[in-house]
């Protein structure tokens, strides 16, 4: 659909100065890698707002384009509710988790669980969750070949490669600063081609009035029947499992801030980005209602309307940010499936003594074998009939989402959580999960309710996970040594950073390199502003070139005056003023 919109030069030139910057990026931050925690936790000095964008963009990938387009342009505004329930979810994660985690004083989301349970649960729920997010991220990088392939015209295996290379590569170079910085880039991109798309097809529908006065009965209610409040509460429940405890690479903006206060920050402005952002995002397809019809799939709304609306060089826009949503969730995968392997694994099990470099080194190492495994994994499925075998595989590692999870929150929240209770609820959670996978049908009615199967298995297995860990923990008698260790992780979890040596991060000599995200920032948002610039010519319509021009020079603008923060906070420094090399 997006080939049909005939992408001209301007299209080909913003999408490939899009892959540059992101290269750019990663080459930027390369030399500031220095020690494990700068590669994996960005020395935890990674600026609120920052990480905040970049767990927002981490959250959801191309497929929330197409599936809840699909849904709002079927449904009506329960597109809209389904991705505000991940905006619910992350309010459940900062108001009780955000703080802990950072507390933690953690550098990998399972780190802690060796202190707080054993090593057996550390190891265990490490090598659980690096397949799953290995297969996963196979799924997601084909959705990207697929937008390459079809918007570029380049084969499939081509396009993953290149899209899977380009995500490992700025990875690889610059750890968790490269991810975040990108991950601002891609939604300064994503936002610019937002706001270019929603007027242009609320215009086309008539205006606000026309949408409103010409839409079925019920197609701007929360729910609807088909996804009515069973559906959106267990969604809710199992979005925050993900984000307070499952997903990682969300867990790790929560971590990689200065203070617990900047991690409830990061927090509270994912709420509101997922407040404002599923609106803008699936309001042109719920205004497509009125402009489009004969879809042969209700999937194809989103691509359908670029090809129609958007001039040259802002399909190449929009198809850079199709891109841009699905590159943030793998290129945070990469970082924090390597973070895993290296602390978990080659640091706790075979080199405890190695030196920060070699740290590094494994690191980078472990983010060129999770991604080239992701993108080997990837052309096999997209190779032919084992893409649902490895779909089935996916959904059978996610059985274990409230078994893993359930665990892990309690770790952080309950004293009397055991070794032995959170095993028991790990294999009994499990078991029931498989067992519902299994057995239950699509779609059955209980308790005069219409459920979905994964509703079901998500409902069962965290209570079957939860009932048994907390019978267990209850019941057996913890020895001294135990109780000993549990009390001293509660009490170090209670205290805020600052308290303990080590919490503030040192100060970088006065020879050594200061690392600015003000000011790499700053400058890409001038860059990105310049390529729309360059491709105004091309837009022919006036009010797209209007839009055009207010968006670039807003652009430039905001870009500017980054940048003249970063100059003004490198003065007070040298004026004396001490600060950590990173708020400047």
């Amino acid at each position: 659909m997006l080939a049909a919109g005939v992408l001209t030069g301007p299209d080909y030139f913003i999408v490939a100065g899009y892959f540059v910057l992101m290269l750019a990026i990663g080459g930027y931050f390369y030399r500031f890698m220095r020690g494990l925690k700068d590669y994996f936790s960005g020395g935890n000095l990674i600026p609120w707002w920052l990480s905040g964008v970049s767990f927002y963009m981490t959250s959801f990938s191309a497929y929330a384009f197409i599936a809840y387009s699909a849904l709002a342009y079927s449904y009506g505004w329960v597109g809209v509710t389904l991705l505000w329930v991940s905006g619910a979810a992350t309010l459940v994660s900062v108001t009780f988790f955000a703080k802990r985690w950072r507390r933690a004083r953690i550098d990998s989301p399972v780190e802690y669980l060796e202190t707080r349970y054993s090593p057996t649960v550390r190891q265990l729920f490490a090598w659980h969750g690096v397949p799953v997010r290995v297969f996963d991220d196979s799924l997601k990088l084909i959705a990207v070949g697929t937008f390459v392939s079809v918007g570029l015209g380049l084969p499939m295996r081509t396009s993953m490669v290149l899209s899977g290379g380009i995500m490992l590569a700025y990875t690889l170079m610059g750890g968790l600063w490269a991810v975040t910085v990108t991950d601002f880039v891609q939604f300064i991109v994503l936002t610019s081609a937002i706001l270019i798309l929603l007027p242009l097809a609320v215009i086309r529908a008539g205006g606000p009035a026309a949408i409103l006065q010409h839409s079925p009965p019920g197609f701007f209610h929360l729910v609807s029947p088909e996804y009515n409040w069973v559906y959106i509460c267990s969604n809710l429940l199992m979005a925050s499992l993900c984000f307070s405890a499952l997903h990682w690479q969300l867990v790790q903006r929560y971590y990689c801030v200065p203070t617990e206060r900047d991690a409830q920050k990061v927090g509270w402005l994912v709420v509101a980005l997922y407040l404002i952002g599923p609106p803008m995002m699936f309001i042109p397809a719920l205004a497509a209602r009125q402009f489009v019809s004969g879809l042969a799939k209700d999937t194809d709304i989103y691509p359908m309307l670029c090809a129609q609306l958007l001039a040259p060089g802002m399909l190449g826009l929009m198809i850079a940010a199709m891109f841009s949503s699905t590159m943030s969730a793998l290129s945070g995968d990469y970082n924090v499936c390597a973070n895993v392997l290296t602390t978990d694994v080659y640091r706790r099990l075979l080199r405890p003594a190695a030196s920060q470099r070699e740290l590094v080194l494994a690191g980078r190492f472990m983010t060129v074998l999770v991604g080239v495994l992701s993108i080997s994994l990837a052309l096999l499925m997209a190779g032919g009939g084992s893409e649902r075998l490895f779909r089935n595989m996916v959904k059978l590692f996610s059985t274990a989402a409230a078994p893993v999870a359930i665990p892990m929150l309690l770790g952080l929240t309950w004293r009397r959580a055991t070794n032995r209770g959170v095993l028991t609820g790990f294999v009994v959670g499990l078991a029931t999960g498989i067992t519902l996978l299994v057995c239950l049908p699509n779609q059955f009615t209980f308790l005069n309710l219409h459920w979905m199967k994964e509703n079901m298995i998500v409902v069962c297995a965290v209570l079957a996970t939860t009932v048994p860990a907390v019978a267990v923990s209850l019941k057996q008698r913890v020895g001294e040594a135990d109780r000993e260790r549990i009390a001293a992780f509660h009490e170090r979890l209670a205290k805020p950073i600052g308290s303990l040596p080590g919490d503030v991060p040192p100060v970088p000599a006065a020879h050594e390199p200061r690392l600015s995200p003000f000011r790499v920032v700053g400058i890409c948002i001038m860059l990105i502003g310049l390529m729309m610039l360059a491709v105004t010519p091309w837009v022919s319509q006036g009010l797209q070139r209007r839009l055009s021009l207010a968006l670039a020079g807003g652009l430039l603008l905001s870009g500017a005056l980054l940048k003249r923060q970063s100059r003004a906070g490198a003065r007070k420094e040298s004026g004396g003023q001490l600060t950590t090399g990173v708020e400047v």
